[in-house]
């Protein structure tokens, strides 16, 4: 079972948990690259795997999800939308666990600055396969 633990940049909110990680997916859409100035890679976990510490500020970024970040130093931390899943910010994570990139979704909205050069999966939209937590 895997094991992990994270936290913002100046420390203020912290998370852990215990159980399976779904491997990162990257995603272009305009509010993740306006949330990050670039894209976006989550991975995620089972909503109730996830212990918070600290008090996270939610952002209802449009009628089906919220953005969970540090009010003090500004980290973004969490994607949280319609089912059992809480996405995490795989930068955020303190511990190592062997995550990797699988694929690219909302890609008609990457920024014209960049390509995505790699060979995996790249999606117009959502794409279920690739954003659904996988059941233990």
């Amino acid at each position: 079972m895997t094991e992990f633990r994270g936290s913002c940049l100046c420390g203020q909110i912290r998370y852990e948990g215990q159980g399976p990680l779904r491997p990162v997916v990257a995603c272009h859409c305009t509010q993740c690259r306006k949330t990050t100035g670039h894209y976006l890679a989550a991975t995620s976990a089972l909503r109730d795997a996830v212990t918070i510490t600290g008090e996270v500020s939610w952002y209802v970024s449009s009628p089906t999800a919220r953005r969970g970040f540090c009010g003090i130093c500004g980290s973004n931390l969490f994607w949280d939308g319609a089912g059992r899943n809480l996405s995490i910010l795989p930068g955020t994570l303190d511990s190592h666990p062997p995550l990797s990139l699988v694929g690219h979704i909302y890609c008609r909205d990457k920024g014209t600055y960049y390509e995505i050069t790699d060979d995996l999966p790249q999606a117009e939209q959502n794409d279920p396969n690739l954003t659904t937590m996988v059941d233990p």
